[in-house]
């Protein structure tokens, strides 16, 4: 076997907080050793580095759900590896495993902590990029969301913001399979086309279009019973002015604001939640670990049925981590964007 001494791990570590977009200035590019594994620890290659609205956050010494990373640690990600060494009996060599790998080619890991690794069920017909978005992370999160907090009803009208992202292009769905009228708003008109298409979202609104707010008003005539929430600002004030009585605020992400380097955010009224008795509630996926496993059971039984479709924007290479993010704040991404570290 040969020792991991031998192996080589590059890794970005958090050198300064970004202001405004992300750069390779903000982290050092570093090479080390792997060290000699103690008892109960793994060595994980990594394979899909999940590149998320919510790594800015993590960059950021924000309030925030988890630690920041600070100074000089590795940049925190979720991804996907292969288990390549192990001293651990529940980590098989040769096993997949997802969890928080950081932004490296390889993780020495007990496999425990705040977000463990879990060891991935082998399904047929299910790629590691579908565990990585459609069936993983970004699935659960549209999921719980959507269930747990919208509380669908048949016949209702739903909008979902950044539909063409990677959670909102499974929450859209999630609406026709349970039989509301989907609006979907997205950048463009290929990944509107996306949308109605091959997604069979009722609507689709291009907020590039000069007319998007009168766009929106038309496809939505009856109001929003749902909102689905990922972007923020001008949009989210929009569909929040059509939102009906008992209507569902599902606050899954604020994206359009991340990047601020200033104080202009929005700021919506509390009153027109008073006044209709609009639910507003947000949600982070974590709140629902110990249901991981009913949901995703749910979504491959929707995939495999062609009831959810996916995709997904994979770049090559784990240099290209710091820049690749900002395609979730340009709109450069449909689906899911990942990172492409090493071959399965």
């Amino acid at each position: 076997m040969t020792s991991t001494t031998q192996l080589i791990n590059r890794q970005f570590r958090l050198k300064s907080r970004p202001s405004g977009r992300v750069t390779k200035d903000n982290f050092d590019f570093v090479e080390q050793n792997i060290p000699e594994l103690e008892k109960d620890q793994i060595l994980v290659r990594t394979i899909y580095l999940s590149l998320d609205p919510t790594n800015r956050i993590w960059m950021s010494d924000m309030e925030q759900y988890l630690p920041p990373v600070q100074l000089g640690e590795v940049m925190r990600g979720l991804g996907i590896g292969k288990v390549v060494r192990s001293k651990n009996s529940k980590f098989k060599e040769g096993a997949y495993v997802s969890g928080v790998l950081g932004w490296q080619e390889y993780v020495v890991s007990d496999g425990r902590g705040a977000w463990p690794l879990t060891v991935l069920p082998k399904l047929p017909g299910l790629s590691l990029e579908i565990m990585a978005g459609a069936a993983g992370m970004t699935g659960l999160t549209a999921f719980f969301g959507f269930f747990e907090i919208g509380k669908p009803k048949e016949g209702e009208t739903m909008v979902v913001s950044a539909a063409a992202g990677a959670v909102g292009s499974i929450v859209g769905q999630l609406g026709k399979i349970s039989g509301m009228r989907v609006v979907g708003i997205a950048g463009g008109e290929e990944k509107c086309a996306w949308l109605k298409n091959e997604l069979k979202f009722d609507a689709a609104i291009d907020y590039k279009n000069p007319d998007w707010k009168k766009h929106l008003e038309e496809a939505t005539p009856d109001g929003v019973d749902i909102n689905f929430e990922n972007v923020g600002g001008e949009i989210m004030e929009a569909v929040y002015k059509r939102m009906n009585l008992h209507s569902r605020f599902v606050l899954c992400g604020l994206i359009s604001g991340y990047n601020d380097t200033d104080d202009k955010k929005s700021r919506l009224s509390i009153a027109p939640a008073l006044m209709k008795r609009i639910k507003i509630e947000g949600f982070i996926i974590t709140d629902y670990v110990q249901r991981f496993q009913e949901a995703a059971t749910k979504l491959v039984m929707w995939m495999a049925a062609g009831k959810i479709k996916h995709k997904e924007t994979i770049i090559d290479g784990l240099e290209n981590a710091p820049e690749s993010l900002n395609l979730l704040f340009d709109g450069g991404n449909t689906g899911k964007l990942l990172i492409k570290v090493s071959e399965p």
